[in-house]
């Protein structure tokens, strides 16, 4: 059906490149004249373009020109030309769409194009890579284009200081890692001084690789973590009472969701080793949550493959690229298993101090686009996700790799016999052989084949990270073989050694089907670039995972009917098929998995958008004053409705419990009494209440001075919001964790997910309003010499200006402990998915839900916050 419609209606993709190709020749016909410049001339046209966006020119309208110039100049500084595809590649790019072009076609250099073009705004653009050795190779190559042009470039990497950081962002163009990037904007919204942010507005942004940071990490928040306070010794304990559990006897595994089980009769077993009652009840919730988190790391996280012990740490295995992710950390316990599992030191547990996903942090950029080899058939997520169309650019020369049928074996010891048997006939003809893995296990197996072979060859993948670029880049020399663990963004062409076009080129050798296609596509795609002759072959066995999973029945059933030996492979298009169609229900799946976790992200990020717009209001305020009365007003608002209702009678008014609420927190203790406010109507009441607050103010300001006053509105707002907004998170977590369980009550989690929400951020705003307007009234600011300034007592004018030294020492001092504490925290990967089952108390309310300021069910005549809510 699909395609009699698109020979029908026409292929829209053919329409767009035939609309592009017109772009091209306006392009090649300034070419000429380009060429004839002097460099000065050139280079002069940067001012020019600026000049003209500054009269009211589009950055379509520089198209053509800005092209033809990035053109030129990179012909003279890097001695390459940019091809007719390229330019296409680049107005893909310019216009915030995917451009899905082949391994070897220079997508590096396309990005130049766009580039040059939306930096002439001066807003900066940001050039994101998948790995710190990419985006300083490309800073370095493709910035002496840049800097040829009159632009400057920026390089953020990690362990860079922060003036560097801030030069980097200040530049036109800034190159970094999507890690860098995302961290940065957090750490920009915990800062205590405006001076201290690094990041512009998030102007425009091309992602390289951008399926492998957009689709396959977006399943994992960036999470900025600081030191927990509880114990590790738990672990440890949890790690050696799990040991001993058998699969399929204490516990079950379910492959396809990555889940575990614990058996009815294992629980009894725990409980006995631990020497408790009930691992379940509200005292031994801790221990439930270690439990949980050390069957996880012993039946689903195997080393090798999920992770490498390296020295006394836990290193994390990046599923999709077979990096080493230096510095990430499972959440939620799981890493601390982990650590338990295989014996290192236990870090401890840290606190949320901010969290986004890069499916949010991208979409808050004015203009996004990216290009890989390998986007199509992730499209419809591209599109819903990002709004990013996908465009395939054609390559600069016909693909002449000739991709054989899967080879299907019974057993994988009959597969990598055959592999071997094959890779030793390929090498002994001299033809360079690039073998694919899909973990260290798998690699380190093959190479013991390979020995055996009397093979040589090298090995790449999480253990020799460091060799990446230098193996890479050999592996099409004549008689190479290699062993990669997932060749996704790699980013290193491989080039054909003398004489190997004549052997056929570079064979790729697939050893297992990835849950993805797109990542079977970029193993393949290593072969055959810019018109090269190449190959590929996988070879597959029933007991690899995917086949085992979603296809061996039907495929062995087969085999048996042909009645085929265990070394005998079959090869036929069905089969093909059959697996094609496994794997696209494991994208379809992985694709609602991540759609899952947007969902439930985007009512944290609706949330987050406004602590961050109210945070930064407060870091560029100069004077706050109006805010905190404002808050205080507010206060007394609901003070009025809850003591001296509109609809009560002057004697049904409750003043003693208004003359408490208010010397809590804006009112000095006997200043307002009882016997003169029953002499006053409503209003009355409301202004000597708001009177009360505003001189109460007066006197603070007069006894610290004006100056430091507002440092200190700034110090103390910051500090509670932060504060409670590391609270809320924290909060969210546990409801996100239980919500699930709703779902058994007939309620449907994420619908009662966003009202619960909505209800724990309404009351953390009215208690960040409660908490701050408290503080402002009885803060004592305790100096380094542990002195105290007060308001409260007579102050002789001598001491006058020594408290005003002290306060400024200790607003310091708080400022300081702030940015320490900015600086402590660690920047990690959050784990991909919480367990369902709920680790902590879920945040859930029983009966009618009661607000922080509504009167207390108790009858004290108090606001349940100061009642029976007082310690929530």
């Amino acid at each position: 059906m699909l395609g009699f419609l698109k020979r029908f209606l026409g292929d829209n993709n053919d329409k767009e490149i035939a609309r592009y190709r017109e772009m091209v020749e306006k392009i090649n016909a300034l070419e000429p004249e380009m060429q004839n410049l002097t460099d000065s001339k050139l280079t002069g046209y940067t001012n020019a373009f600026k000049e003209r966006l500054a009269a009211g020119e589009t950055l379509d309208d520089l198209l053509p020109e800005a092209f033809a110039v990035v053109r030129e100049g990179s012909r003279r500084v890097l001695g390459m030309r940019h091809f007719d595809v390229q330019l296409i590649g680049g107005m893909c790019l310019h216009e915030g769409r995917i451009a899905e072009m082949r391994t070897g076609e220079g997508k590096t250099l396309v990005a130049t194009l766009p580039v040059y073009l939306n930096a002439l705004t001066g807003k900066g653009v940001h050039m994101i890579t998948v790995n710190d050795y990419l985006a300083r190779r490309d800073s370095e190559e493709m910035g002496k284009l840049y800097h040829f042009l009159g632009l400057s470039v920026g390089l953020v990497v990690h362990d860079m200081d922060f003036p560097e950081r801030k030069y980097a962002y200040g530049c036109d163009v800034t190159f970094g890692t999507n890690n860098e990037f995302g961290f940065d904007y957090l750490r920009d919204n915990m800062v205590i001084y405006p001076d201290q942010m690094v990041q512009r507005e998030l102007n425009y942004a091309i992602v390289d690789e951008v399926d492998s940071i957009l689709i396959d990490e977006a399943r994992t928040p960036l999470i900025i973590s600081g030191p927990g306070a509880k114990s590790t010794d738990m672990y440890a304990v949890m790690a050696r009472a799990v040991a001993g559990l058998k699969e399929g006897v204490d516990y079950t595994v379910d492959e396809k969701q990555k889940t575990v089980a614990a058996a009815d009769s294992t629980v009894p077993k725990i409980e006995k080793i631990l020497g408790i009652n009930n691992l379940y009840a509200p005292e031994n919730i801790e221990l439930s949550h270690c439990f949980t988190a050390a069957l996880r790391a012993k039946a689903l996280m195997k080393r090798d493959r999920d992770y490498v012990v390296k020295g006394d740490e836990v290193v994390i295995v990046d599923e999709f690229t077979g990096r080493l992710m230096e510095g990430r950390r499972y959440s939620d316990g799981l890493h601390q298993a982990i650590e338990a599992k295989e014996g290192v030191k236990i870090q401890r547990e840290s606190q949320t101090l901010a969290t986004i996903t890069f499916q949010n942090y991208f979409r808050m950029y004015h203009k996004l686009a990216g290009m890989t080899g390998t986007a199509k058939t992730e499209e419809d997520e591209f599109l819903k996700i990002y709004n990013l169309p996908v465009i395939v650019v054609p390559t600069n020369k016909p693909v002449i790799r000739k991709d054989y049928p899967d080879l299907i074996y019974k057993t994988k010891r009959a597969k990598y016999k055959a592999v071997g048997k094959f890779v030793k006939e390929l090498h002994e003809k001299g033809q360079p052989v690039l073998i694919g893995t899909t973990s260290i296990t798998q690699s380190e197996e093959l190479s013991a084949i390979l020995k055996k072979n009397g093979i040589p060859h090298n090995v790449l993948n999480a253990k020799f990270h460091e060799k990446e670029a230098e193996i890479i880049a050999n592996a099409g020399q004549k008689g190479a073989v290699t062993i990669a663990t997932n060749m996704a963004g790699r980013g290193t062409d491989i080039k054909l050694g003398e004489g190997v076009p004549e052997l056929g080129g570079l064979f790729i050798v697939g050893t297992e089907r990835h849950e993805s296609r797109r990542i079977d596509n970029q193993l393949r795609g290593r072969s055959g670039r810019q018109g090269d002759p190449g190959a590929s072959r996988f070879f597959l066995s029933l007991e690899d995972d995917l086949l085992r999973l979603f296809a061996a029945d039907r495929i062995s059933g087969m085999m048996d009917k042909l009645g085929m030996e265990e070394d005998e492979p079959i090869e036929h298009k069905l089969i093909t098929n059959s697996i094609e169609h496994a794997q696209k229900k494991v994208e379809a799946r992985n694709f609602d998995i991540r759609k899952h976790v947007l969902e439930y992200d985007d009512v944290m990020n609706q949330q987050r958008e406004v602590m961050y717009g109210e945070r930064r209001k407060i870091l560029l305020g100069e004077n706050l004053r109006e805010n905190i009365i404002g808050m205080v007003n507010h206060i007394i608002k609901d003070e009025m409705n809850q003591f001296a209702n509109e609809q009560l009678y002057p004697e049904e008014w409750q003043l003693d419990g208004l003359i408490e609420d208010a010397e809590k927190i804006y009112a000095p203790a006997g200043r307002l009494k009882k016997e003169e406010l029953v002499e006053l109507s409503r209003d009355e009441l409301k202004e000597t209440l708001e009177k009360v607050a505003e001189d109460g103010y007066r006197q603070r300001e007069l006894l610290f001075g004006e100056e430091n006053m507002r440092e200190l509105e700034k110090v103390v707002m910051l500090r509670v919001v932060d504060n409670k907004w590391m609270e809320h998170l924290d909060h969210m977590d546990m409801l996100r964790e239980g919500i699930n369980l709703r779902a058994y009550g007939q309620r449907n989690p994420l619908v009662e997910y966003k009202i619960e929400a909505l209800d724990m951020f309404e009351e953390m705003e009215a208690a960040i309003q409660d908490q701050i307007a408290s503080l402002m009234y009885h803060v004592s600011i305790i100096t380094p010499e542990q002195q105290t300034v007060s308001p409260d007592g007579a102050e002789s004018a001598a001491a006058s200006g020594r408290q005003k030294q002290q306060l400024e020492q200790a607003i310091e001092q708080q400022r300081s402990q702030l940015s320490d504490h900015l600086q402590n925290a660690q920047a990690s990967h959050g784990d991909e998915v919480s367990a369902a089952e709920a680790k902590k108390k879920p945040v859930t309310k029983d009966g009618a839900k009661v607000g922080r300021n509504d009167p207390c069910p108790c009858g004290s005549g108090k606001k349940y916050k100061n009642c029976c809510g007082k310690d929530q």
